[in-house]
């Protein structure tokens, strides 16, 4: 059976999307919860590969690494403005119709 994905919240993510994906019974960690607040984007991607965990972020500067051949365990992109329901909407899908060895590598836009 294939392991459920488990995220990693970027620190600029809100607190209401660790939140409402933890109601749903989905494995959140956030940057303050890992001690990684100001850390930079690649200690994040090495971290949250360490973790298996797949990355939300809304910034950037985490697609300019995937292009740039980074191993990753998954990263999840949204544009910043998005509101938190639709990210979470987002990221449940991701939860229940990808596995963790599917997002290896991958990048999903929600």
């Amino acid at each position: 059976m294939s392991e459920p994905v488990r995220f990693y919240l970027d620190e600029h993510v809100h607190s209401a999307v660790a939140a409402g994906l933890r109601r749903r019974g989905i494995d959140v960690l956030t940057t303050q919860e890992a001690e990684m607040l100001g850390a930079s984007d690649e200690a994040h991607i090495q971290f949250a590969l360490n973790e298996n965990r797949v990355i939300f972020t809304q910034d950037d500067d985490f697609l300019r690494l995937h292009t740039r051949g980074s191993e990753h365990a998954g990263i999840a992109y949204v544009r910043q403005q998005t509101p938190v329901g639709y990210i979470v909407r987002g990221l449940v899908l991701i939860h229940q119709l990808l596995s963790t060895e599917e997002m290896k590598g991958q990048l999903e836009f929600l």
